[in-house]
């Protein structure tokens, strides 16, 4: 499975990639702001984004509507990364077309695992 991770944060980008790569033996694409994500995402087509909701410039949320807006990037599952408390808005994104939320600072353990746990309940393949 190939995963996109958009966050501003290198720490962050660094850890759920090796989380991924290097324990679930996924194939991993980082992209470190909202716009570089909807370029990635373009060329590389992953089978899920993991999005951070809060970023400089373009937001986790803009940076979203902005991948349903392109038809090479529409239908990719998108999973928000945010920090505890951050609930408040997630019927919006839900609305916009994220299929959950997970909490920061994560288990790099069971990243993998929750990820495919989330896209199995939601029908995608994984």
């Amino acid at each position: 499975m190939k995963v996109l991770i958009i966050d501003d944060e290198e720490d962050t980008r660094s850890i759920a990639s090796m989380s991924l790569g290097l324990l679930g033996g996924h194939d991993v694409v980082e992209a470190g702001s909202g716009q570089e994500g909807i370029e990635r995402a373009a060329a590389e087509k992953p089978d899920v984004i993991l999005l951070d909701l809060l970023m400089p410039g373009m937001d986790g949320a803009e940076t979203l509507t902005n991948l349903r807006k392109n038809p090479d990037t529409t239908k990719i599952p998108v999973i928000f990364l945010t920090v505890k408390g951050m609930f408040s808005e997630f019927d919006q994104l839900k609305e916009l077309g994220a299929l959950a939320v997970l909490n920061k600072p994560f288990d790099p353990t069971l990243l993998s695992g929750q990820i495919f746990e989330i896209l199995k309940a939601k029908g995608n393949r994984a």
